[in-house]
C-alpha cells in the first residue's frame, strides 16, 4: 500500500489499511515526531468502532479500547522506554504475545521483541496538511 492524504481523506486510508492488514495482530508505525502517529492510529481505531475516548499513551505506555471490528486493541507508545529490558519490565512482551492487536508508536525502541510478522507501517510528512503511508520499506 502506498497512500498520499490529507485529513479529509484519512477515514478511507484506515479503511484501506485495515484491509491489508488485519491477518497481522502486531501493527508497527514508523515516523519521525510530528508526522501523525497517534492522529492516524485514532483514525484506525475509529473505523474498528471503538467509541472510547482515545488519546496517545506516552505516560502509561499501554492504552486498551474495545473495538466492535476487532476486539480489544492495545495502543502502545514505545516513546518513553529506554530499551528493550525496560520494555519487558513493562510487560510489552505480554502484551505482544496476548493475541490482540497491538498499535505500536516509536516501535525501534524494543525492535527486538517485535514478532516475526509485525506489519511494520510507514508515514512521512510531506507538507503540513499532507502526508504518505507506506507498508514496504522498499518503497522509500
Amino acid at each position: 500500500m502506498d497512500a498520499i492524504f490529507g485529513l479529509a481523506q484519512i477515514a478511507q486510508v484506515a479503511k484501506s489499511l485495515w484491509s491489508e492488514g488485519k491477518k497481522h495482530k502486531v501493527w508497527a508505525f514508523h515516523a519521525e515526531m510530528g508526522t501523525g502517529k497517534t492522529t492516524f492510529i485514532h483514525a484506525l481505531c475509529e473505523y474498528l468502532g471503538v467509541t472510547e475516548a482515545i488519546s496517545s499513551p506516552t505516560f502509561a505506555i499501554v492504552n486498551q479500547y474495545q473495538g466492535k471490528e476487532a476486539g480489544l486493541l492495545l495502543h502502545m507508545d514505545w516513546y518513553r522506554l529506554k530499551d528493550e529490558e525496560e520494555a519487558i519490565m513493562a510487560g510489552i512482551e505480554d502484551h505482544l504475545m496476548s493475541g490482540q492487536y497491538c498499535f505500536i508508536e516509536w516501535p525501534e525502541k524494543a525492535a527486538g521483541l517485535l514478532p516475526d510478522d509485525t506489519f511494520h507501517v510507514y508515514l512521512q510528512l510531506l507538507d503540513t496538511t499532507t502526508r504518505r503511508l507506506y507498508t514496504d520499506a522498499e518503497a522509500i
